[in-house]
């Protein structure tokens, strides 16, 4: 459904946020609470869209611990088994008795040879078996390369490390109403520098009869900060340049409210510039609730102590 009301004229738009304004063929929200975009594509090959650089680090450490296992394991029982092909007679130092044993020694010699370790006791004697050995020496160093550089990207990785609260709310503000949510920085002794945060507002509206989708920038009071030691929440007065001005919550479902926000800010443990996306639609817009305080005094008196498990706690205005 569209909204049929008039938006408030004085408010700001803004075309350049690359989504388009026909509303036909859009499936949920547009920018996903993760921060990444609600998109697939189709139309191309799986591998021509599939990036196994960025699947790989983008992993969580358990997923790709398991993946450099699983790799580990099966090109090793790859090699296992082009040797059981070739013959375990052009392997010198075999000593198992069983087929379950000779395997195991293969197995475990073709580990040796893709780490180059070497032990020593199982080398190569046919030329099969070396020219084997020979190729799965130069793929082990460089599976090794790869892998390295893997984790290196995944470990120095410049990221913003913030915690945005998982609603927003319209609650009294000064005069008048305000939009507000809140987010703060989780890591330890990493506080963002010179942050700024840009907040769009996309919602569906019938124009001329039909319907479109509108983006509107909204005005903060405060988009930008030194530091960001503490929490910040973040608002938009609804006020008379407000493309919010006379919203309530049924109009805010009506028209498909989405809330974008966009923080930059420098990082100076990784020394560099870090962003981070998220989004909430209508129905994570609370209305008449106000966040509750998030920080308090130390028991000794010396130190504030931010408490990020209040982030999300909101309760009743008239409470």
């Amino acid at each position: 459904m569209s909204l049929l009301k008039r938006i408030n004229p004085f408010s700001k738009l803004n075309d350049d946020t690359g989504f388009g304004t026909n509303p036909s063929g859009y499936g949920g929200r547009f920018i996903n609470r993760d921060g990444s975009f609600n998109i697939r594509r189709e139309g191309r090959p799986f591998w021509d869209r599939f990036s196994v650089y960025y699947m790989l680090l983008n992993l969580s450490a358990w997923k790709f611990i398991c993946v450099i296992l699983l790799f580990y394991f099966t090109i090793n029982l790859f090699y296992t088994g082009v040797y059981w092909m070739i013959g375990t007679d052009q392997l010198q130092g075999i000593i198992g008795a069983t087929k379950w044993a000779r395997f195991k020694e293969v197995f475990f010699f073709s580990t040796e040879t893709f780490t180059t370790v070497g032990y020593g006791r199982i080398n190569p004697i046919g030329d099969g078996a070396n020219i084997v050995a020979a190729i799965e020496a130069m793929s082990g160093f460089l599976s090794f390369a790869v892998a390295t550089g893997l984790m290196y990207g995944r470990f120095s990785r410049p990221r913003a490390h913030l915690v945005f609260s998982e609603n927003a709310l319209v609650c009294p503000y000064r005069d008048s109403t305000g939009l507000m949510f809140r987010f703060a920085s989780y890591k330890e002794n990493q506080t963002l520098t010179n942050v700024d945060v840009t907040v769009t507002m996309g919602l569906q509206i019938v124009e001329d009869g039909t319907p479109v989708y509108k983006f509107y920038n909204l005005t903060l009071e405060r988009a930008k900060i030194d530091s960001l030691s503490m929490n910040w929440t973040v608002v938009h007065p609804i006020d008379e340049n407000s493309p919010l001005l006379g919203f309530n919550a049924d109009d805010m479902r009506n028209s498909d409210v989405e809330i974008y926000v966009l923080v930059k800010g420098f990082n100076d443990i990784y020394a560099n510039t870090v962003l981070q996306r998220t989004s909430y639609t209508y129905q994570e817009i609370l209305f008449n609730r106000k966040f509750v305080s998030m920080y308090r005094e130390s028991d000794n008196g010396r130190t504030t102590i931010l408490e990020l498990h209040h982030l999300n706690k909101s309760r009743d205005i008239d409470e």
